[in-house]
């Protein structure tokens, strides 16, 4: 019977610097890649760094985060992966 792989990604993000970060979550994905995990588990907010504050209010900074993620998920990384990053909510 097969085990099921879960990899803790505590990454140090930093506040503001998604590239920075992209880089930092890439980089665990491949260690996990590695170790054969089929789960990989960021810490919350882990594209955006914690805690964003006012950076959640400048549209484009919300456009660049998804972009990353969306990025992210476009690649192959044989898990699956729970990432933390920040989601503008449309209201009614």
């Amino acid at each position: 019977m097969g085990g099921f792989r879960v990899a803790i990604a505590q990454i140090n993000p930093i506040v503001g610097d998604i590239g920075y970060n992209a880089s930092k979550i890439l980089d665990a994905l491949e260690k996990a890649r590695k170790c054969r995990a089929d789960l990989v588990v960021f810490p919350e907010l882990a594209v955006t760094g914690y805690p964003p504050e006012d950076l959640l209010l400048k549209p484009k900074f919300i456009e660049e985060n998804e972009r990353c993620v969306r990025d992210i998920a476009a690649r192959e990384h044989n898990a699956i992966v729970v990432l933390g990053f920040a989601h503008k909510q449309e209201t009614a």
